[in-house]
């Protein structure tokens, strides 16, 4: 039996991350999607010939949509944005008005292993660094594969590749969160013969995202190959540092093509491909004019048909998904209901108003922006939750550790307390994201009570500051 492609838990994880990332740090934000347009939008160009006609598209994996704009405005396509966080789509409106665009894609949230569309309904689907976000690949080829119109063309990009040479001993965070000494080995290009996989990615890991390293360059060719009948690679190795540059070229030297295949089992790298389905080309594409008849409801696979400008009903169940913000809601009713829950009793969301109305003693102002809200704590704070879910509980604390927390060149301990009952202590060594979680007793209400040290201040601020705290919940065990 095949192992589940992406668990519920690595869903929700999804939905929060993408909440604040997404556009929580805008001007950084919108720099980093600027940059990922010009190489996606290399990527397609260098590949035109072979994809042929670019709608109606499908890009799954969309965040806010960036690479969807893109295509829509620079390359003349029409097609859809799906994303499994709606928050995220929604930012999509930003960028368009901060780069003065005049169209959009239809944007849908939805989940890329059960796509609301018909059956051959696509000319393209593009994909970009997510399907190393799921343990089974394979079901999300399978899935675009259906979608896709006879000879159609799936796109994918900058998905990582397994790396022979490393003695794997840890994760590395991101450079911006690296040690002095971490960052210079990044520098010279040692530190990639040391961790386990790609930089960054056990931080994913920690907020509950898992990811799949697992394929080398061997294992993706051979997957490509059983379900598309012609293909075309694009294969990055990084030369960081001279640690690295000697032994990329020694291994082009030696591979009998003078290719970086070789290069790429040893180092690790990227890979980008344009996949051809079996058969031929329908003459003419199908319009957008009523997208609609592109999609099917994600509960029992029916058509849907479009009330008014804003309401998309299925024609065989009660489903039905009206544009919020722009963005239609086509996860199954079962997984829309649990990953959007709406302001509850049991989730306390910076980013939402009221709620304040949970919180105790010990929080200071509302901050930041977009989804990306949070509130500074100085040494203690508390909270309200109440059940609203059956069964064991766990609780889910979402924050951040500013870099002077350890500016006493010590970790930032945080413990935390249910009803005055102690659960589990924390020490954070490095700045960054972290997630605390840890398993509650039963109970039908739970004071949620934080500590955390050393506490530090700022020249203009005197208040005592610790750590910034974004979102308290309870959750399924």
């Amino acid at each position: 039996m095949s192992r589940e492609a992406q668990s519920f838990e690595v869903k929700r994880a999804e939905v929060e991350f993408h909440k604040f990332a997404s556009l929580g740090e805008p001007e950084r934000a919108v720099a980093v999607y600027s940059e990922e347009n010009v190489r996606r939008g290399a990527l397609i160009r260098g590949h035109q010939e072979f994809i042929g006609a670019l709608s109606p598209f499908l890009e799954i994996g969309a965040n806010a949509g960036h690479t969807s704009y893109m295509l829509v405005n620079e390359f003349g396509a029409e097609g859809f944005a799906l994303d499994i966080s709606a928050d995220a789509l929604r930012y999509g409106t930003v960028l368009q008005e901060r780069w003065n665009l005049s169209k959009a894609p239809v944007r849908i949230a939805g989940d890329a292993v059960k796509l609301p569309f018909r059956d051959e309904s696509l000319r393209l689907v593009l994909a970009y660094q997510m399907l190393s976000q799921f343990l089974d690949i394979e079901s999300v080829i399978v899935e675009v594969k259906r979608v896709l119109a006879p000879g159609g063309v799936f796109v994918f990009g900058e998905e990582p590749l397994k790396r022979l040479l490393s003695l794997g001993l840890y994760r590395c965070p991101y450079e911006r969160e690296m040690k002095p000494w971490e960052r210079k080995l990044y520098e010279w290009g040692v530190l990639g013969y040391l961790v386990k996989d790609v930089v960054g990615a056990g931080q994913e890991e920690s907020y509950g995202i898992r990811q799949n390293h697992s394929l080398c360059l061997r294992d993706w060719d051979r997957m490509i190959r059983k379900h598309f009948v012609a293909q075309e690679y694009d294969v990055f190795v990084r030369e960081q540092g001279w640690a690295q540059r000697w032994v990329k070229k020694l291994a082009v030297r030696l591979d009998p093509y003078r290719s970086v295949w070789r290069a790429a089992h040893l180092l690790g790298g990227t890979l980008s491909a344009a996949c051809r389905k079996a058969g031929t080309p329908p003459e003419t594409a199908r319009g957008m004019e009523r997208f609609e008849n592109l999609l099917r409801c994600p509960d029992c696979a029916g058509y849907l048909i479009r009330r008014g400008q804003d309401l998309l009903v299925c024609t065989r169940c009660r489903f039905a998904a009206a544009s919020e913000d722009g963005v239609y809601n086509l996860l199954s009713s079962k997984d829309r209901a649990a990953l959007y829950p709406g302001d509850r009793e049991d989730v306390i969301d910076f980013s939402l108003p009221g709620h304040e109305d949970r919180l105790a003693e010990g929080w200071y102002d509302v901050e930041g922006v977009y989804g990306n809200k949070y509130r500074w704590m100085g040494a203690r704070a508390a909270a309200r939750l109440r059940r609203v879910e059956a069964g064991p509980q766990r609780v889910r604390i979402r924050g951040f550790a500013h870099e002077q927390a350890f500016a006493q060149r010590q970790p930032v301990k945080i413990s935390v307390t249910a009803n005055r009952r102690p659960l589990r202590g924390m020490k954070l060594r490095r700045p960054g994201l972290f997630i605390y979680e840890a398993d509650l007793f039963e109970a039908d209400d739970y004071q949620i009570d934080i500590a955390a040290g050393p506490t530090w201040r700022v020249p203009v601020d005197d208040r005592p500051l610790t750590v910034i705290i974004s979102l308290i919940r309870l959750a399924p065990r």
